[in-house]
């Protein structure tokens, strides 16, 4: 958080992102933006059948040239991928070079693709500071073994993963971090350090090998010869680029510490060859040149004379440093790389000085992330949020799809099949993407997905408001929108329908960065909501056939949740009238409400356009709402069961019921909304719209706007889908444990299925729908998702924001059972606040040392090189909270970040009392003193000591002068004037009470020597910038103070935490 007491405060990595902003620093440009998976993408499929993953398998990457993109290990790329700089390692085992991460496709996995190997993305600032983690085998990687093992399993059988594969036995790995760090001044000049740790018994050999290439953008006839790029040798360890529209760069490579007997430094050798490809390996034909994309693979491992280009020059390099000498790297050392990418011709790389740059960044990461989250926490927590940013940081990757190239074919090349236009995407013609777009998974889904982008902006406007607000403000621009209104859903079929949640994001981002920057952009605001006026008619026009505000929609991104395929006509015949997707537009039309609301404080003309919406949603809860009369009468809602149902019409009184429990039933509560009385005032036409609504149809207003004569909590309008009648019976089955309540959340199908499972028979075939908790048992949109049992953070997430809605109307007087048959009644803001807290013990570790996300696996547990690194799985079993799905679903997943920010101060350690109020007892006077000493006192403003390295021996590992804790973020414990600040990356709390840094490594001083001979740069810490640091913490300090009592004394939701202000259009000030 940077405004606290009304005071703002700028971290360094904020105010790179001011000059950013104004673009007077181009800090951006480079980036974490490298697919981790580029094959077996649509855009890479040129296929007669549309068989993307056949077309372009895994074993094609290393030697066929990509079209649309490029991939490869924690890389960095510019904003339009043209050039690339990544990571290959070989253990000499290995029958390939291992350049990029390996997992299954979808028809080779038993749950759809998935990613098979070990990485985790440790931090990442936009963009000065980056530290990514491999974990590589030292035995030889089990492809074979994997592929075939998981073929030979059924859906009902677990997913077979690399851990279980026994090729981390006895520690036989490498943990590889590379860390990637930005100059002070020059947002071109960038720094990487790879770390290698030998965590087995025994010495082992390791080839790092760093890439520099660029895409390949002249193979296909539309760029003229002359732009063909080059990278060349220009001197001894140091390689130049040149790009017609980059310009010139350079590659400094710093000799490393040699491993073995003699001490020698390690030279990297260089190589050189284009990126082009083998078509002589893969189709039998010609090279038109001798070196192509797979020539370092061919020339390390298989040790091919002739394969690399001995010119020195061609359009992909790399430098191979082999630390073999002997038998290897020692156990528990490692082997260091360090190398500069910049404009500048230099022929010197200064160790002590690069060392210090990436030290400081990590610092300065550290400050940027604290402030976003200063309240004090449990040290857990604040390691699995920073991890969560850190995903969506990693996640955000460069996409180009350009349709009428796609489609058509390339000048250079043979034309496409016939046929291929009509498989998918033929009616998004216009669609020209070239962006920095978030994707929802960096390996599974390496292409946009919109919904899921909506929930990815939450917590991105906590880091970076700017770029979520551009993901917002391209999905509705000419070059993405269909020009009938409809937003893109994703490459394997844009038409697709996904639930309208852009609104909802765009006003919440908004709203994030009025709250937490001080910044309101109306422009923005305006902007996305006029685009958005045309989507909101194409759902109209398109998903209301008949015209009753009762919708279709389709799958709605809830894939297998119904009984039949909701994509597709129902074999029964007749149209499925969805509860979602109603739901859906009564959300859709309050959020748009919302919008028009703000913007009509600073343009009255916008009161016209709320008074639409405010009609359209009281005809959309009257057609949910349905009261008896007419024969003709088509409900959504049971009485008996109190719960919402999807329905088959068949026209006039020909309905049919599915008693499905499931989320659907739910999503009706998302809309709702309150209108504050002062905002009615303030606004006279909207406010005399709705009185004249109220006054002459009072019997559609009264079935729909709660209690409209009696005001609710401050005097507030309630507006909402549901009544409190229907809210109870509805609360009654979301909070009982054995219906919808999972001790991790909100399920996405009742339990109540596991032993009554729903079914169907149509023309001899059954349909059935039951509990599943875990993985899908079906093939249903690829079946690597599950919405019959498991629990996704996003769909609970607009629970929890719902539930908060509904307590600022009723408050405190409307009281729920929860858990159902517990005895505990609480308030709605605490039912929210409870269900966040069980999200939250999906990965908070508990007493006995699990994290739930683990599935008891016992290296994740309890490894101490493993077991403070999460994966951000893309849903949750909903009994046992085992992650499941994508591993780095940091998109919607990582709205954790979120609610361990709103709620983490006071959040329940998994298996203590359950009531908010007997898990405060329990658990905040801990928090109170273990933070005594760091948060909640003002630190000194030169933070922390900084240890100089000597650049006579350039080892990190056996250099006098380097301390093992310092490379993860631990200070000089011995120089106690100095203060350590809790909640870095590297500085994470073990269960004895003990501080364990994230290499593994208990913080005492017995893996290497202590550091010698500490002095400051003095330059780092002048007087203006430590006052200015000494007036933030006094402010920062007396915020916390404030923020601590506001919890202490249970003032409620609307007193911290999201609050008010966030969650609805307010009276304040423009």
């Amino acid at each position: 958080m940077v405004v606290f007491d009304n005071h703002e405060y700028l971290t360094e990595e904020e105010k790179r992102l001011k000059e950013d902003r104004q673009r007077k620093k181009y800090w951006k440009k480079w980036g974490s933006y490298l697919a981790e998976r580029q094959w077996a993408t649509v855009r890479e499929d040129y296929s007669a059948d549309g068989d993307a993953w056949s077309h372009f398998p895994h074993d094609h990457a290393r030697s066929r040239t990509y079209r649309w993109g490029e991939d490869g290990i924690a890389g960095v790329c510019d904003t339009h991928g043209l050039q690339n700089i990544a990571f290959a390692f070989w253990n000499e085992k290995d029958p390939y070079l291992k350049e990029r991460l390996f997992g299954l496709s979808n028809p080779q996995g038993n749950h759809g693709e998935s990613i098979k190997e070990a990485h985790f993305h440790l931090d990442n600032t936009p963009h000065s500071y980056m530290k990514y983690l491999y974990k590589y085998p030292q035995k030889a990687f089990p492809y074979e073994d994997l592929i075939k093992e998981n073929a030979r399993r059924t859906k009902e059988d677990k997913e077979y993963q690399i851990l279980d594969t026994g090729v981390f036995e006895e520690d036989r790995y490498w943990d590889i971090f590379i860390e990637t760090a930005k100059d002070d001044e020059d947002p071109e000049e960038i720094l990487f350090r790879v770390t290698a740790w030998n965590r087995g018994p025994d010495p082992a050999p390791l080839h790092i090998i760093p890439h520099v290439w660029f895409r390949n953008t002249w193979a296909w006839g539309r760029e003229t010869p002359d732009k063909k790029p080059s990278i060349a040798a220009h001197d001894e360890n140091l390689i130049k680029s040149k790009h017609y529209s980059l310009g010139e760069r350079y590659v400094l490579l710093s000799p490393s510490p040699g491993v073995g007997p003699s001490g020698e430094d390690v030279q990297p050798e260089l190589m050189f060859t284009e990126n082009e490809t083998n078509f002589e390996l893969l189709y039998k034909g010609t090279n038109e040149q001798p070196y192509v994309k797979d020539a370092f693979h061919r020339h390390i491992v298989d040790r091919e004379k002739g394969a690399i280009n001995p010119a020195n020059t061609g359009t992909k390099a790399a430098a191979w440093y082999a630390f073999n000498e002997g038998r290897g790297v020692a156990p528990g050392e490692c082997a260091v790389v360090r190398f500069k990418f910049s404009k500048r011709d230099e022929t010197y790389l200064d160790e002590e000085e690069f060392d210090d740059m990436i030290e400081k960044k990590r610092e300065e990461a550290d400050d940027f992330y604290y402030h976003i989250s200063p309240l004090p926490m449990a040290d857990d927590l604040r390691n699995i949020q920073r991890q969560a940013f850190a995903g969506m940081m990693w996640c955000k990757q460069h996409y180009l799809f350009i349709w009428e190239e796609w489609a058509n074919g390339d000048p250079s090349q043979p034309p496409p099949p016939p046929g291929r236009k009509g498989i998918r995407n033929s009616a998004w013609k216009h669609l020209h993407c070239d962006d920095i777009l978030s994707m929802p998974d960096s390996w599974e889904y390496p292409f946009f997905a919109a919904w899921d982008t909506s929930f990815h902006c939450i917590t991105l406007a906590m880091i970076d408001p700017e770029f979520a607000k551009k993901q917002l403000d391209l999905f509705t621009r000419e070059w993405y929108c269909h020009p009938n209104g409809q937003l893109p859903a994703y490459e394997w079929n844009f038409g697709d329908v996904n639930p309208p949640v852009h609104a909802w994001a765009t006003f919440r981002t908004f709203k994030i960065e009025r709250k937490l920057y001080g910044r309101q952009d109306l422009d923005f605001l305006e902007r996305v909501f006029q685009k958005l006026l045309i989507n909101f008619t194409w759902w109209v026009n398109r998903k209301d056939v008949e015209g009753k505000n009762v919708f279709e929609g389709g799958f709605l991104g809830l894939d297998n949740i119904g009984l039949f395929n909701r994509s597709e006509p129902l074999p029964t015949g007749g149209t499925l009238e969805q509860a979602d997707s109603t739901g859906w537009m009564g959300f859709y039309c309050l959020n748009m409400l919302n919008i028009a609301l703000e913007l009509a404080k600073h343009r009255r003309i916008y009161e016209d356009i709320a008074s639409k919406f405010f009609e359209h949603f009281i005809l959309i809860s009257d057609a949910m709402t349905f009261r008896t009369g007419s024969k003709d009468e088509q409900s959504l809602w049971n009485e008996k069961d109190g719960f919402y149902y999807d329905a088959i019409s068949w026209g006039g009184p020909w309905i049919q019921q599915m008693p499905v429990r499931s989320l659907v039933g739910l999503i009706p509560l998302y809309a709702t909304l309150t209108l504050e009385p002062e905002l009615l005032n303030r606004l006279p036409s909207f406010k005399k719209r709705v009185e004249w609504f109220m006054n002459n149809r009072c019997d559609v207003a009264e079935r729909t706007m709660h209690s409209i004569r009696k005001r609710g909590k401050g005097n507030r309008i309630l507006l909402s889908l549901v009544n409190k009648e229907r809210l109870l019976k509805i609360m009654e089955r979301m909070l009982d444990e054995d219906e919808f309540f999972s001790p991790y959340g909100i399920r996405s199908l009742s339990k109540y299925h596991k032993e009554n499972p729903y079914s169907m028979e149509v023309n001899g075939q059954v349909f059935k729908v039951g509990y599943v908790p875990g993985d899908s048992d079906s093939g249903l949109f690829g079946g690597n998702s599950n919405w019959r049992g498991p629990i996704w953070l996003c769909v609970n997430f607009l629970l929890v924001e719902s539930l908060q809605r509904f307590y600022l109307f009723f408050g405190q007087d409307l009281q729920v059972e929860c858990p159902v048959g517990s005895g505990d009644y609480m308030h709605l803001g605490h039912v929210s606040e409870e269900i966040q807290h069980r999200l939250q013990h999906l990965f908070a570790r508990r007493d006995d040392g699990r994290r739930s996300i683990n599935g008891e696996n016992d290296v994740l547990d309890f490894d101490p090189h493993w077991k403070d690194y999460l994966w951000y799985y893309e849903f949750f079993d909903g009994d046992s909270g085992r992650g499941l799905g994508a591993t780095h679903q940091c998109g919607w997943t990582g709205l954790i970040a979120r609610m361990i920010h709103d709620t983490g101060v006071n959040c329940r350690l998994p298996q203590t009392p359950r009531t908010p109020s007997a898990g405060m007892a329990h658990y905040f006077d801990d928090i109170l003193h273990r933070h005594t000493g760091g948060a909640m006192t003002p630190r000194s403003p030169m933070m922390s000591p900084r240890l100089r390295r000597s650049s006579t021996s350039r080892s990190i590992a056996a250099r006098s002068d380097f301390d093992i804790n310092d490379l993860n973020g631990y200070e000089d414990e011995a120089d106690e004037s100095f203060p350590r600040r809790k909640g870095s990356i590297g500085d994470v709390l073990h269960p004895s009470g003990s501080s364990l840094d994230l290499n593994g490594h208990n913080g005492d001083s017995s893996h290497t020597p202590r550091a010698r001979g500490h002095r400051r740069d003095q330059s780092y810490y002048d007087p203006r910038s430590s006052k200015e640091r000494q007036e933030s913490e006094a402010h920062l300090h007396k915020y916390i103070s404030e923020q601590l009592e506001i919890v202490r004394l249970e003032r409620g939701v609307e007193a911290f935490g999201t609050g008010v202000d966030e969650l609805e259009t307010t009276n304040d000030t423009p």
